[in-house]
């Protein structure tokens, strides 16, 4: 079993208020949750234009969780009211995998 982590940084030029921008993030954090991930916005929650969401899966197959990195980037890159700044990910063994098995 494998844990992978994904670090997406974004600017977000058109937000002038909170609101704008939890507008932007919101959605992008829908979309990303649809490939099976979970989502958080984990700084940047005081500043207008600027958020960092972290991702998380977990998968048997470490290639797909490496592959995910490209198919995050396609989802951020679709959202016409964000810049991709970054994305870094981080592909791990599960501790432990399993202690049910």
């Amino acid at each position: 079993m494998f844990v992978g982590v994904y670090r997406i940084e974004l600017f977000i030029p058109g937000s002038h208020s909170l609101k704008a921008k939890r507008s932007v993030v919101n959605h992008l954090k829908t979309r990303l949750s649809q490939l099976n991930l979970s989502v958080a916005e984990v700084e940047g929650q005081e500043l207008w234009q600027r958020a960092v969401l972290l991702a998380a899966g977990v998968s048997a197959d470490g290639g797909y969780l490496d592959d995910l990195a490209g198919t995050i980037e396609a989802v951020v890159l679709r959202e016409p009211r964000a810049t991709m700044l970054r994305v870094g990910r981080e592909v791990r063994p599960a501790e432990g995998a399993s202690p049910w098995a």
